[in-house]
């Protein structure tokens, strides 16, 4: 009755002013690996928090396993038994087929979906909650014409405009899941959606920073995954520590200058930051894009094939970013200001020799 005499808005200040201002309602698009770890934490997180509504709704594609829809062994076990084994989530996170009715109400979006399966058209006409801010943990970029567009701009202008954060870190999904002390950053445009998104996902096993900048925290975010073919490479060839550590410091070099190549307002802090040389280290010592590099280095088949024997259905980014950013170069004629980049893409698609990612 409220909401129809004086509208969403003035409900909504009406509330504040007695003290009961509305509660931040979060939804997750997305539930593999790294989706069903976050949810853990931020379940769990949510039963802490006073001021956000306890249930947090997951959107899950619906699957089969074992002749059984994914969403009810979810709902049921309390566990995403495809992507994230062993590992149980708190009774308030709830498993939802129908992206309509797992976004309904929510103030608070986060994205961790595969870019290639990000879907709008639903989206762009639920019902969401009053000024509903987003948060990409897609790592990748797209290419348009001109240069590299983000994921996190790409949410924001088919959402309407709104307010996109992103969250990067050294985040490897099974270690975040097993409460394994990590850091990770939120890239924020705003102080207030900043702020949100830091106590949203912050606790005592998973720290999170915040610096205002989001097209360098998303950069480190995706451009690692490049460089850590390059890593597994070197992995499958059998090179040692010293030739690893000069791969990661001169993809960090890299990243770093794509980054205030073709976007503004980079800080220098942002590449020491966990999203940065954090993320870019543990991404290159572990995680599934070195890990399928070193066994194409080893010849054990095309990445179709590797991805489909060592995946479980996840898709491997750092082969889709590779191409990406090989484009924006190309495009722009700019291969020889990035060799590790460009030979890191010859190896992976153009038949070049993987020791040749030591002849730069």
């Amino acid at each position: 009755l409220l909401a129809s005499l004086l509208g969403t808005a003035g409900a909504t200040s009406l509330l504040s002013l007695r003290g009961g201002a509305r509660k931040e309602k979060v939804a997750i698009i997305g539930s593999g690996n790294w989706g069903s770890a976050i949810a853990k934490v931020v379940g769990r997180n949510l039963l802490e928090l006073g001021d956000f509504e306890d249930e947090v709704r997951m959107w899950v594609y619906q699957e089969q396993v074992d002749g059984k829809n994914l969403t009810d062994i979810i709902n049921e076990k309390h566990e995403n038994v495809k992507y994230l084994k062993g590992k149980t989530f708190t009774n308030n996170v709830v498993a939802d087929p129908d992206i309509m009715s797992a976004v309904k109400g929510a103030t608070l979006l986060i994205f961790v979906t595969p870019h290639q399966f990000l879907k709008f058209d639903a989206l762009q006409t639920a019902e969401l909650g009053p000024d509903c801010k987003a948060i990409s943990l897609i790592k990748g970029i797209e290419f348009e014409e001109g240069g590299p567009r983000l994921i996190s701009g790409i949410i924001k202008d088919s959402m309407g405009g709104m307010d996109t954060s992103v969250l990067m870190g050294a985040n490897v999904a099974n270690e975040v899941a097993a409460d394994e002390f990590c850091e990770s950053t939120v890239g924020f445009a705003t102080e207030g959606a900043g702020a949100v998104w830091q106590k949203l996902f912050d606790c005592p096993t998973f720290r999170v920073g915040k610096i205002k900048d989001v097209a360098g925290v998303e950069l480190c975010g995706a451009l690692k995954n490049v460089v850590a073919l390059g890593a597994g490479f070197c992995d499958g060839l059998g090179y040692g520590g010293n030739t690893k550590a000069a791969i990661i410091r001169i993809g960090l070099k890299e990243t770093a200058k794509f980054a205030r190549l073709f976007f503004k307002g980079i800080q220098d802090d942002t590449f020491m930051e966990s999203c940065g040389l954090a993320d870019l280290v543990t991404t290159c010592f572990g995680g599934r894009n070195r890990a399928c590099a070193e066994a194409f280095a080893k010849g054990e088949g095309t990445w179709d094939d590797i991805e489909k024997s060592k995946l479980n259905g996840q898709k491997l980014q750092g082969t889709i970013t590779a191409k990406d950013v090989m484009t924006v170069l190309k495009h722009k004629k700019l291969e020889a200001q990035f060799p590790l980049f460009a030979r890191i893409y010859e190896i992976a698609f153009e038949g070049k020799d993987p020791k040749s990612i030591v002849e730069l």
